[in-house]
């Protein structure tokens, strides 16, 4: 891609940021110029660019486009700043804090006809990408569910947010990406088992516009790390493991069965496995070759903030609805 480059400062070196930074240099067409972080410098990215130490003196600096990792309560104040500026941003997820920041920083972003976009990695893994592609063709027929399970131990790196603004969100946004249509309603179950003061656990389901039905089981609580989409339909149900991004398809059986016990059942029998054999590309450099092509206006493929909106949104209903019935169960 034959392209001047970008100058790209990065606001937030931590565990997300030392990734970024490397990304951005890996990019074709992207020049990391400036990082920021009141904090220094933890991980030792920065190389031989100085640490500045705010978002206005990263914009002093001179940039194109800027990655904002810093932890989720500095979101508004950092993207306004940047927004007002005129700089394109990737915004890491989730979007804001809460809603009403959330709506603050699509406003601002728009009055300045500036592109945003918000860092939900997910949507750009392979295995999912391709299940998006072959949903949309057609080869799972009318889908019925999706469901998915992600599940781990306590990461160090999240202090100031709850499993499900921190992980759910990803599977929020990946299943309204995936099915196309947004959330109409959610209720969820949470509990609190770390000492921290937000929810490291939570079961959640919830129906889409389109009445496809959801499940997530979302938590920092356990010894192995897990995350899988299912997504089950008429034809059968697509796997989709985000970890080793594997994609697999359970087919629903065609042949008929002379065993009368099993033949009487009028359900769905075992049929036909396929693992697909798909190209797996590391989805944080897809996702910034996304931005920067946004950025260049020859491409539109990214998160929104509007959508990274909707996603907090459902994550904030779902956090109510999990609180009100906890206080029914208390009453």
């Amino acid at each position: 891609m034959n392209v001047t480059e970008l100058r790209v400062g990065l606001i937030g070196l931590g565990m997300m940021g030392r990734h970024h930074a490397r990304v951005v240099r890996e990019v074709e067409g992207l020049e990391l110029v400036a990082v920021a972080d009141a904090g220094g410098d933890p991980h030792g990215v920065a190389g031989d660019l100085p640490v500045v130490g705010d978002v206005h003196e990263l914009i002093g600096v001179g940039i194109d486009a800027a990655v904002c990792a810093v932890p989720t309560g500095f979101h508004e104040e950092v993207g306004i700043a940047l927004a007002e500026a005129g700089v394109p941003t990737l915004i890491e997820k989730p979007i804001a804090h809460s809603v009403e920041a959330g709506a603050r920083l699509v406003d601002a972003f728009a009055a300045n006809n500036v592109v945003g976009a918000v860092g939900h990695i997910e949507r750009y893994n392979p295995a999912l990408q391709s299940l998006r592609d072959r949903m949309a063709a057609g080869e799972l027929g009318e889908m019925y569910q999706i469901a998915t399970r992600r599940q781990g131990p306590f990461p160090a790196r999240i202090a100031d947010v709850g499993v499900v603004k921190d992980l759910a969100t990803h599977d929020i946004d990946l299943t309204a990406w995936l099915a196309k249509s947004e959330y109409t309603t959610v209720s969820a179950q949470v509990t609190t088992r770390s000492g921290r003061p937000h929810e490291d656990m939570v079961a959640a389901t919830g129906r889409l516009t389109n009445g496809i039905i959801t499940n997530h089981l979302v938590n920092w609580l356990s010894p192995m790390k897990e995350r899988v989409t299912v997504v089950t339909g008429e034809r059968g149900a697509f796997v989709a493991d985000t970890v080793s991004a594997d994609l697999t398809f359970y087919a629903n059986g065609v042949v008929s069965t002379e065993w009368d016990s099993v033949a009487a059942f009028r359900g769905v029998a075992e049929g036909d496995v396929t693992r697909f054999a798909i190209p797996k590309r590391e989805p944080l450099r897809v996702e910034h070759e996304k931005f920067r092509d946004a950025v260049l206006g020859v491409g539109n493929d990214v998160v929104t903030l509007q959508e990274g909106q909707n996603t907090l949104r459902t994550a904030e209903e779902l956090l109510a609805s999990a609180g009100s019935l906890t206080a029914a169960g208390e009453a």
